[in-house]
């Protein structure tokens, strides 16, 4: 069995314009203040990192490497999670995702996608330069509009969407193989790959891509009422990357699932810091140390109470309290027989 690595935090959350979080040298003492081991870095944010001169110059990656490993850091991957969103955007989402493209293709929405694909290679280039094997993301949505089956949906309009979707990946899903990189996809409201089924109908499209793997966030699941411990039994073998992000799900006579259009302060469902909502992570930790899981245990906060940097600082504990030092031996080796093949034989009775 593996131990989990960590703990580490997703950047995205925490960059901003003023000191420490403007600068990637700056960030990273931050983050290594509070006892991060490593950092996940948000591609598109240009205060911390350069994505296509990491594509294209290894001297800019070692760079980036020698920044972190001053501080004691690693980086655990590269995230293209807004990127990834535009190779998939259903046009009734075109006004409010066209900010997270480069803005020579806003109000394009044919160049947009061009540029989110660009983006995608960049990322599984740099990556390889970063000596790493993993890739967080997400999919895109072109069905998630139809979400509910009401007005009834037109035969085969679900189908149509995924294999586009499907379409659309594949190219990018054959440069991370020969990147050799996984693609994780986190599994996310707003996404077409929103659950198990919906993920497993992409699968199937894309013939069983070996690189289309998955990014594991139990807070989702919770908002969902998806049961997340069963998720690690069924799709262990694709979870190649953990966000440890907390959640909570009180439903009222009032609302449920959907939230009833509140702010996050008044929803049924809300994310947490973590320790402050319902997930069961000693469960996870156990499951995913039984399922030598090979990655990092990553933070990212997001809390609608709580502040960022207090977040940040107790998330870090967390972690580490939670990472189970895989045994190295059974437990109960101290009572066992030393037996030989006639040796069990004769304990069966079969001579």
């Amino acid at each position: 069995m593996k131990t989990i690595k960590g703990p580490a935090i997703f950047l995205a959350q925490f960059a901003a314009d003023t000191a420490p979080f403007n600068s990637l040298d700056a960030i990273a003492g931050w983050a290594a203040g509070l006892g991060y081991k490593g950092v996940q870095i948000p591609s598109w944010d240009a205060r911390l990192f350069d994505l296509r001169k990491a594509a294209e110059s290894k001297t800019y990656c070692e760079e980036v490497k020698g920044t972190l490993a001053r501080h004691g850091l690693e980086i655990t991957e590269l995230s293209t999670h807004l990127q990834g969103q535009l190779v998939a955007v259903h046009p009734a989402y075109d006004a409010g995702f066209d900010g997270f493209a480069a803005p020579e293709v806003r109000g394009d929405p044919v160049k947009r996608q061009q540029w989110a694909v660009q983006q995608l290679h960049y990322a599984a280039q740099a990556s390889a330069h970063l000596g790493l094997t993993a890739h967080a993301t997400f999919s895109g949505a072109l069905a998630w509009p139809y979400l509910y089956s009401w007005p009834p949906r037109p035969a085969g309009l679900i189908e149509e969407a995924f294999d586009e979707l499907a379409r659309r990946w594949k190219p990018i899903l054959d440069a991370f193989d020969e990147a050799g990189v996984d693609v994780c996809y986190e599994i996310h409201p707003g996404e077409d790959l929103h659950d198990g089924v919906s993920y497993e109908m992409f699968l199937e499209r894309v013939g069983n891509h070996p690189r289309a793997c998955l990014l594991y966030d139990p807070s989702h699941f919770v908002l969902q009422q998806l049961d997340y411990l069963a998720y690690i039994d069924h799709y262990h073998e694709r979870i190649k990357i953990f966000h440890v992000k907390d959640a909570e799900f009180n439903p009222t006579g009032k609302q449920g699932v959907y939230g009833g259009f509140q702010s996050w302060i008044d929803r049924a469902g809300r994310f947490r810091s973590l320790g402050d909502g319902q997930v069961d992570f000693g469960a996870i930790f156990s499951k995913m140390a039984a399922y030598d899981f090979p990655g990092w245990a990553v933070l990212e906060w997001e809390c609608c109470i709580k502040h960022p940097e207090d977040g940040a600082r107790e998330g870090a504990e967390f972690i580490k309290r939670h990472i189970i030092r895989v045994a190295d031996r059974a437990f109960d080796d101290f009572a066992g027989g030393g037996a030989d093949r006639a040796a069990n034989r004769k304990m069966l009775g079969i001579g």
